[in-house]
Order: C-alpha cells, then sequence, then structure tokens
C-alpha cells in the first residue's frame, strides 16, 4: 500500500515544476513517486523499497570485503583530519563557508568552473534526479547493459522506458546502438570506468553521442571510477556543452563511502532544471565532515596516484592468479573490480563458497549470469581471495 501526503503532492502540482512533469506525460501517481524519490514526505511501503536500495551487501564481520567496490582504507589522513577537526564545529550549519572551499578546490583540480559544480551527499539523489528531470513516459533512458543499474530502477519507478544496449567485444559501450535504439530518449547513461566491467568508453566515443542524440536530451557520464584511469576524462564536456553532466563520488578512491559525499559538474541551466522539485534542499544539507574531508582529499595528487597504483598492483595480481587456474577475465579493467566466470558453479554458489573461507565477493549481472565481480582490497585482501580460490577449486 502507497500512503500519499496529499498536501506535498498539491504543492508539486500546482507548482512550476509540477506543470513540467504533467506536460511531461507524468500522471498524478507517478508525481507522488518522484517526490518519494526526491524526499517530498511520501510514505512508501512494499514494492517501493526496489527502487531505493542500494546493491551493497551486507557485511559479513570478520570477513575480507570484497564485494561491494568500497576502498580498502579509510580516507587519505589530512582528509581525516580535516573532518575530525570540524567536529568541534558541528553546532554549525555552515561554520566558514564549506561549500565554497570545496567547490574552489574542485575546480582547480578539475578546470570546471566553480558555477558549474554542484554537491550532493553521495551520487543516489542525482542518479534518479536525473531521469526524473530531463526522462518522462514519452522520453525514455538508454544505457549499456551491463552497467550500474541504478537508473533502471529509477524508470521503472517512475514509469520511463528503459532501452538496455550491450557492451562492444571489447566491453566498450556502444554508443551508435545506444542512439539507435531509442533516438527520441531523453537521458543517455554511461559509466566510463563501466561498473561492473571496470572497461572504458571513451571520451571520443561520448562526444560522438553528445552531438547526434536529441538537441533537448542530455549525456549522463558516471564517472565514480575515474581515479583508477589515466585516459582522458569527460569533466570538460561539461565545461565545453551544456547538454552533458558528469558525476564524481567521494566513496571510491578516497575511502569516504559512509560519509556520503558526490559532485555533479554540469551547466547553471541544467542544475537549475534538477533543483526545481525541493529548491536545492538536500544540496543544502551535506554533512560537514564529509565536506571538510573531501576538501582536504581533492588536491592531493601524489597520494591519489599511490593509493590508486596499491590497488592496481594488487588487481593485477589477482587477475593473473585467476587466469593461471583456467578462468577467464574481462580485459582491461580500469577499476577497483574485474569480472571473472566461473566453470561448474553458478556466482551465487561461488559467493557462499568464498564466504566459508572468509571472503566476501561480489555479485552477478542478468548479461554475464556465469560471471562475478570481484573489488579490488589491499594487497593482503586479494592474497586471501587468491588462496580461498585455491581451495574451493581444489575440494
Amino acid at each position: 500500500m502507497q500512503v500519499e501526503d496529499t498536501s506535498v503532492l498539491e504543492r508539486i502540482e500546482n507548482s512550476e515544476a509540477g506543470e513540467d512533469l504533467i506536460a511531461r506525460g507524468y500522471s498524478r501517481r507517478q508525481i507522488g513517486r518522484i517526490a518519494a524519490l526526491l524526499g517530498g514526505g511520501v510514505a512508501l511501503a512494499g514494492s517501493a523499497e526496489s527502487a531505493f536500495a542500494q546493491q551493497s551487501a551486507k557485511a559479513v564481520a570478520g570477513a575480507v570485503r570484497i564485494g561491494s567496490n568500497e576502498c580498502w582504507t579509510g580516507p587519505l589522513p589530512a582528509g581525516a583530519e580535516a573532518a575530525m577537526l570540524i567536529v568541534a564545529k558541528g553546532n554549525w550549519y555552515e561554520p566558514d563557508g564549506e561549500h565554497a572551499k570545496l567547490f574552489d578546490a574542485v575546480s582547480k583540480v578539475e578546470g570546471v568552473p566553480v558555477e558549474r559544480i554542484l554537491a550532493w551527499p553521495g551520487s543516489s539523489d542525482p542518479l534518479a534526479r536525473v531521469p526524473i528531470t530531463f526522462a518522462s513516459p514519452k522520453r525514455g533512458i538508454v544505457t549499456a547493459d551491463p552497467t550500474y543499474e541504478s537508473i533502471w530502477r529509477t524508470g521503472a519507478w517512475i514509469g520511463a522506458k528503459v532501452t538496455k544496449v550491450p557492451l562492444t567485444s571489447d566491453y566498450r559501450h556502444d554508443v551508435k546502438a545506444m542512439l539507435a535504439a531509442d533516438p527520441n530518449a531523453g537521458v543517455y547513461y554511461i559509466c566510463s570506468p563501466n561498473n561492473p566491467t571496470g572497461t572504458i568508453t571513451p571520451v571520443e566515443d561520448i562526444l560522438w553521442l553528445a552531438e547526434n542524440k536529441p538537441k533537448d536530451a542530455v549525456v549522463l557520464v558516471d564517472e565514480a571510477y575515474v581515479h583508477w584511469s589515466d585516459t582522458p576524462r569527460a569533466a570538460r564536456l561539461a565545461v565545453e556543452r551544456d547538454d552533458v553532466l558528469v558525476m564524481r563520488t567521494f566513496s571510491k578512491l578516497f575511502g569516504m563511502a559512509g560519509m556520503r559525499l558526490g559532485l555533479t559538474f554540469a551547466s547553471p541551466a541544467l542544475h537549475e532544471k534538477m533543483m526545481r522539485y525541493d529548491g536545492r534542499q538536500v544540496t543544502n544539507m551535506l554533512p560537514m565532515t564529509a565536506v571538510a574531508c573531501g576538501t582536504a582529499s581533492v588536491p592531493l595528487a601524489a597520494q591519489i596516484k599511490a593509493r590508486a597504483a596499491q590497488m592496481v598492483s594488487a588487481r593485477e595480481m589477482a587477475i593473473a592468479h585467476v587466469q593461471k587456474r583456467g578462468l577467464k577475465v574481462i580485459p582491461g579493467s580500469h577499476a577497483n573490480m574485474f569480472m571473472v566466470e566461473w566453470k561448474g558453479k553458478t556466482p551465487k554458489e561461488m559467493m557462499a563458497a568464498f564466504l566459508e573461507q572468509g571472503v566476501q565477493i561480489g555479485r552477478s549481472w542478468t548479461a554475464y549470469p556465469q560471471m562475478s565481480r570481484v573489488t579490488v582490497g589491499s594487497a593482503e585482501d586479494m592474497q586471501k581471495f587468491c588462496l580461498a580460490l585455491d581451495k574451493i577449486l581444489m575440494a
């Protein structure tokens, strides 16, 4: 049963944002669901849970945690120190222009003008807000398959068509096939490096899609894992164009998953459209500990590179070990994960077998039903993974 706060719905319906939603084909019930996704005050139960659920498995005490793409260590030391120091000023909503300090630090590192940067409590909100703002029952969402499925769940919840297009033979997003699959979509979503494959879609391909899609559609580029890649980034497209929106998160390499901090780079006009539903309420309610930690961490180029190199070394060691055991690994990962194909057992069975060895690996995707995603942890974590694999294969 869904319980609706009619006063909230009436406020939305009678606003400019509500008029826009109705004009784009949303029903009253769908507007209620939108209000729920964006914290508008609608209480939900039952089937609604799937629209919100993160797919990270619950941690098992004592196990090696390489299942949810978290970083194996906490924030960079300077970031952790900044977060602890600002706790003493926790009586203030914003002690001393912390948002501006974060935007200035990011702007200097990424070359994105401050006016094109917005911060969020993680990535979940913008991943829901973008399809709500730019897709609709009349304008669909196009993604790769496999990729991170959050936007699929949002599309299903709000009633927008979701079209899934297989990756290319070398595991890139097939941008031409994506456009052909739905030439009138409102949102084209690209995750690069991709989750779960870790593979890169070249910026040139993303630019082609931006130049050939419908003019009023947007390209959403999810760069959650970009800090493990040396390839050109899509941030410049969000500077040069007004129809590309790039997402970043501090949950991965920066080791801040539990602190909840993310960014979007986009034109002010795109951000304004996304804000119509709640008047910047979400972006103005960030935890100052996360903001301070992010601000202190962003400029630490040498430490970021060193942390990435540690993970790459552990990843390549683990992949080599898996391949020596005769198992296939999807090539070309530039992220803290890889996909391995099992022989004779299902991913579910392998998850259980690894857990018996004290190792918690990731899940499978419907596009690759015989494969599991393995997060890359520390060198010690991956050595334990390799030992557990040997025991399982010899059993």
